[in-house]
């Protein structure tokens, strides 16, 4: 049997393996060692198995992810984000659609503190979605807000997804959380004035809030505005060193949560119950990206005994005749397709033995490709029929929406993520200045 074909029958036998409801990181790393055992004996099987750990081991950046989930664990636990809701109500609220807008705020915030789409949608939805359904938004639309609102999570740095990117492909984290600032919030604002100009034209979709809760003290507002302050003095307390390289990646991220931390404890919320329902969630999460991380690196290692990449490349490229930038369409397609079943960390860890070095072949930027992955995984989120962030809002949402306003709701949003992909396809630069413009790329 040909390289080419093991590669493929590989490929076929881990898909297969997940389908039946296989946990991710066991399908792949069962493939991985059991195809390593067939191919090269068991010495050679175990050896790769074994250097995949003792790689992950030693990975000195992944002590980031405990301190980056711990840190957004202790602020969503510890009720900030409800501070930073109040906020957005009273200053946003006279606008047409102006909670809605607040809702994007929020989520970005959010996404500043915790790096993880989940917590933004778990917060969307038990605090925004029943103020907004209260004051007589549209539920369709507010719905929708949420699931995009709550995907910036991955985008927004400190992302987590981001920093598995970065270990999988070897790229340096510092410079794919700059590549997704730009993007990030160039997203959000295309949101806010989708919203804007919907409220706009249909004003029974957002009514403004009432007077009587609008005429508030400035001395009022003023306070309830140091509420947003928090997150951007956290996020800037633990990027501006590292930025400026007073401290290492990880170093930034013990800043980070030793910050929020701090905050938690001055505001008089760091309960024993917040901190021990932050640690176990803390505990849980980072074992499992480092079992995916470990099933990754395994599969990658046989992947790239077996030559599959150049394989790959070759049959793109001489026999069917594509482009770079057909093959690399194909591929974000094809994330799409994937993000109906599977999640963010699934759907890299599957791939990204095959995708990443090619993509480093065809002479792509693996910075701006990292980008160009996380957007798609938001856009999958969202894609029916099993997009990841549609059953999560059927869990969270009241009786009154159902599975088919969720499914409604996503599509002006999905469109607008479209528009930004194409945006960040056509114009790299808008993921590649800011990290060419600190690291002097």
């Amino acid at each position: 049997m040909s390289y080419e074909m093991i590669a493929l029958f590989m490929f076929a036998s881990m898909m297969m393996m997940l389908l039946t409801g296989q946990r991710v990181f066991g399908a792949i790393g069962f493939v991985a060692v059991v195809a390593a055992l067939l191919l090269w004996g068991d010495r050679g099987g175990f050896d790769i198995a074994f250097a995949s750990s003792m790689k992950l081991m030693k990975w000195y950046p992944l002590l980031t992810l405990p301190m980056f989930i711990f840190m957004g664990y202790v602020l969503s636990e510890s009720r900030i984000a409800d501070d930073l809701y109040k906020m957005f109500h009273v200053w946003m609220g006279p606008v047409r659609g102006g909670l809605a807008i607040g809702t994007i705020g929020l989520m970005v915030l959010i996404s500043a503190m915790n790096g993880l789409s989940v917590a933004g949608m778990a917060i969307g939805a038990t605090i925004a979605l029943p103020e907004l359904l209260k004051r007589g938004y549209d539920k369709i639309m507010v719905t929708g807000v949420i699931q995009a609102g709550s995907s910036l999570g991955i985008l927004v740095p400190p992302s987590v997804v981001l920093v598995l990117y970065a270990m999988i492909a070897r790229q340096p984290v510092g410079q794919l959380w700059l590549a997704g600032i730009i993007p990030g919030l160039m997203m959000a604002t295309m949101f806010i004035i989708y919203i804007y100009v919907r409220c706009k034209l249909q004003p029974h979709l957002g009514p403004p809030l009432p007077p009587e809760e609008r005429n508030i003290p400035l001395r009022e507002k003023l306070v309830l505005l140091r509420a947003g302050l928090l997150p951007l003095f956290i996020f800037a307390a633990m990027m501006v060193p590292f930025v400026k390289g007073w401290t290492s990646l990880v170093e930034s991220s013990a800043i980070g949560a030793m910050t929020a931390f701090t905050a938690a404890i001055l505001k008089g919320r760091m309960s024993r119950e917040v901190f021990e329902v932050s640690v176990r969630q803390t505990l849980a999460i980072s074992c499992m990206f480092m079992w995916i991380i470990l099933a990754a690196l395994a599969f990658g290692a046989v992947f790239d005994g077996l030559g599959a990449v150049k394989a790959i490349d070759s049959l793109f490229t001489e026999k069917m005749g594509l482009s770079p930038m057909m093959i690399l369409i194909l591929m974000q397609l094809s994330f799409i397709v994937m993000g109906t079943f599977l999640d963010d960390t699934a759907m890299l860890v599957i791939v990204a033995p095959l995708y990443v070095p090619l993509v480093g072949a065809l002479g792509f930027d693996l910075i701006w490709y990292g980008v160009l992955y996380t957007i798609t995984c938001q856009i999958a989120y969202m894609t029916p029929p099993f997009g990841y962030n549609l059953f999560l809002m059927r869990a969270m949402a009241p009786p009154e929406i159902s599975i088919t306003d969720i499914y409604r709701s996503i599509i002006p949003f999905v469109l607008v993520m479209a528009c930004a992909l194409a945006l960040v396809m056509i114009y790299p630069q808008l993921a590649l200045w800011l990290p060419d413009y600190v690291y002097g790329r």
